[in-house]
């Protein structure tokens, strides 16, 4: 009886320890990320998104089906994020579809996602030694509060295989689902003037960043043209917005209009300048001779930037390690297009200490000028820069065609690193002090609170292609086929100006995937088989047949 009762005393204990192991367990829990890139831990910014939604924020992924082993990774990559999205807030709920796995409305299902901009993405499948191809849908739909998002699971980019492709991809998984959330939870705040007025580029040409800017922030044109007429109020107008972009500007700025810009930055306002100190660009040379001529451009603005600790000189980057140019070599029906070495197209080297551009690929130029830092109080950051092989021309200079034809002499190019683009940051100090203000405001200052500003020394950095009257994505050159950081490069540029810093770091987070050889997997398929099928079998046969002797050996004495 006594050992009954002891017994039952044991069994209540015991689950009484188990129901308050398991109490305890739902209210302290704890994940443990050991991935030495902690790739599956989510950084602060992106948990901030998701941090105040109070309702369902429903993702739909259509990463689902039978795929080859990178693009599984993917998927797997995918639901190892939104997991952790999801124990963050538990109003984070996802799901995997099939949208092909239906065979028969596959067709019909197809053309349904393409007009939502679903655009279906086809991998080369390699099995056995037989290649095939498959479509899949590397999307993914978030929705909110009767709103919705396309979410690109894809990074495309040209020429690379799928294991860069896929490692791209995951390197991007959480900057997209964060800026996802971000677009569907944050209201817009932030005001962004592009500056019309002064000769910039049309609305066609910057268009994709544009478009993308949008996204986030409120744009709208602002042209200085009214400070003729009424200046203090074109003043007070421009104060109503964060950050003015000026995109290549062709047309000299009056005084008047110097002023304004300069007492914005003086209020705080920031400024993003696309500028450039000479006239000339590729379409001025696609003419019967080949030949055009670089001129000085000369907007007024040299004092300007001079006084905030910048001088854009006028003279022509030559860089070795630069962007092709696509022309037709031959006559008649001999002709093909052919891609040249063209050195006045540098691929600026970015610097990888800056969150703006870290882990950015290279930014292309054409016809770029070069920028001289000067000593004065404002901090100053050189974002971008040329190669070891770049020197300097003096214009006016004839630019020819000719060029790639001609074998060019390292020896020649001995001004390497120009920089390309400036931040500035920083208390800056009034173009116009202690000199006659274009006209006259009660409300005049001479020191800036601190404030930034980011100078380029190339507008066609913002340009976009435009083919049959439609924008194309900035960065993406149509005849070579190949993508450079230009929209990348921009975008953050914009969200650090805008001290919108949390989608940058997360932009510039960096996982590091292993992947397996897929051609020394087929090469030694059959070894590794062996290895780890037969030669187990192998071992077990002979343990049997050892055991077996040494048995009978024993019991036959």
């Amino acid at each position: 009886m006594l050992k009954t009762k002891k017994n039952i005393i044991t069994i209540v204990i015991t689950l009484v320890a188990i129901v308050a192991i398991n109490l305890i367990s739902n209210q302290v829990f704890k994940r443990f990320d050991l991935t030495q890139d902690k790739r599956y831990t989510l950084s602060n910014e992106a948990l901030q998104t998701v941090e105040d939604i109070d309702s369902p924020l429903i993702i739909d992924v259509f990463l689902e089906g039978e795929f080859p082993t990178e693009f599984r990774r993917l998927r797997d990559e995918t639901q190892q994020l939104l997991e952790e999205f999801s124990v963050s807030n538990r109003q984070v709920k996802f799901g995997f579809i099939n949208p092909l796995a239906d065979e028969k409305n596959r067709d019909q299902t197809l053309q349904q996602l393409v007009q939502r901009g679903l655009q279906p993405f086809q991998i080369n499948i390699q099995e056995n030694g037989k290649a095939s191809q498959e479509l899949i849908i590397p999307w993914a739909l978030a929705s909110y509060n009767e709103q919705t998002v396309i979410i690109p699971l894809i990074k495309n980019k040209i020429g690379a295989t799928d294991q860069e492709l896929v490692n791209g991809s995951i390197q991007n998984l959480e900057y997209a689902f964060a800026e996802a959330f971000k677009k569907l939870i944050n209201p817009k705040e932030k005001k962004i003037a592009v500056l019309r007025g002064n000769g910039q580029l049309r609305d066609v040409y910057v268009a994709d960043l544009l478009k993308k800017l949008g996204e986030h922030y409120y744009l709208a044109p602002f042209t200085l043209d009214s400070v003729a007429k009424s200046p203090e109020k074109t003043l007070q107008d421009i104060k109503n917005y964060d950050l003015v972009i000026s995109a290549k500007p062709s047309e000299a700025f009056s005084e008047k209009e110097k002023y304004v810009l300069d007492q914005f930055t003086m209020n705080g306002g920031k400024s993003l300048w696309l500028t450039e100190s000479i006239i000339m660009d590729r379409d001025s040379l696609m003419n019967d001779s080949g030949k055009g001529i670089a001129v000085i451009n000369d907007l007024n603005l040299n004092d300007f930037f001079f006084k905030y600790g910048v001088r854009i000189n006028p003279v022509i980057v030559n860089d070795l390690y630069s962007a092709p140019i696509v022309l037709s070599m031959g006559e008649g029906s001999n002709a093909q297009l052919q891609r040249l070495q063209w050195p006045y197209s540098p691929l600026a080297a970015s610097n990888p200490n800056h969150p703006i551009t870290t882990n950015l690929d290279p930014v292309k130029f054409d016809f770029a000028s070069q920028i001289d830092t000067l000593k004065n109080e404002v901090d100053k950051t050189i974002l971008l820069r040329s190669s070891q092989l770049t020197k300097l021309e003096g214009i006016p200079k004839e630019i020819s065609l000719e060029i790639v034809t001609q074998e060019p002499n390292p020896e020649t190019y001995k001004t390497p690193h120009q920089s390309l683009a400036v931040l500035l940051e920083g208390t800056f100090t009034s173009v116009y002090d202690k000199r006659i203000k274009p006209f006259k405001i009660s409300d005049d200052k001479t020191q800036s609170v601190p404030t930034k500003m980011i100078v380029i020394a190339d507008g066609d950095v913002i340009k976009n292609e435009v083919i049959r009257n439609q924008p194309q994505e900035l960065g993406f050159e149509f005849l070579t086929k190949r993508k450079f950081g230009n929209k990348e490069f921009l975008e953050n540029a914009v969200n650090y100006l805008l001290n919108d810093d949390g989608l940058i770091n997360i932009r510039t987070k960096e996982v590091k995937l292993a992947f397996l050889d897929s051609e020394k997997i087929e090469a030694q398929k059959s070894k590794w088989q062996i290895i780890n099928i037969a030669v187990p079998l192998v071992i077990l046969g002979l343990f049997g047949i050892a055991f077996g002797y040494l048995r009978r050996k024993r019991y036959t004495k």
